[in-house]
């Protein structure tokens, strides 16, 4: 996070007991930590939020491509049904019914 060597600890310890004194110091060196815990705790907490909201907007980007993949082919299937059903109602010349009833015999004779 910090680009800080081990010098620079050495350095900041070292101004920090002068400054503060060795009474006080444990107790500052405690309430830093806590505060900087807290903030730890409230960047990560943010951090997980932001990253649901972004899985949660990829989920829904999925569902409504989903959605409109279904919508077509739903489209397709019912444009499908609507053709065979028309199919079906019209008729059909039957290709095996002959054209003219047969004549019987007697018809023929008739002629």
């Amino acid at each position: 996070m910090f680009d800080i060597g081990f010098s620079e600890l050495i350095l900041i310890g070292t101004v920090a007991l002068l400054v503060i004194g060795p009474e006080r110091l444990p107790e500052t060196i405690r309430t830093a930590s806590t505060w900087l815990n807290r903030l730890r705790r409230g960047f990560n907490e943010i951090k997980q939020e932001v990253q649901q909201e972004l899985h949660n907007d990829s989920v829904m980007r999925d569902l409504r491509q989903t959605g409109e993949q279904l919508k077509d082919e739903a489209g397709a299937i019912g444009r499908d049904l609507k053709k065979t059903t028309a199919a079906l109602k019209t008729p059909q010349p039957d290709a095996t019914a002959p054209s003219e009833p047969a004549k019987t015999p007697m018809e023929k004779t008739a002629e």
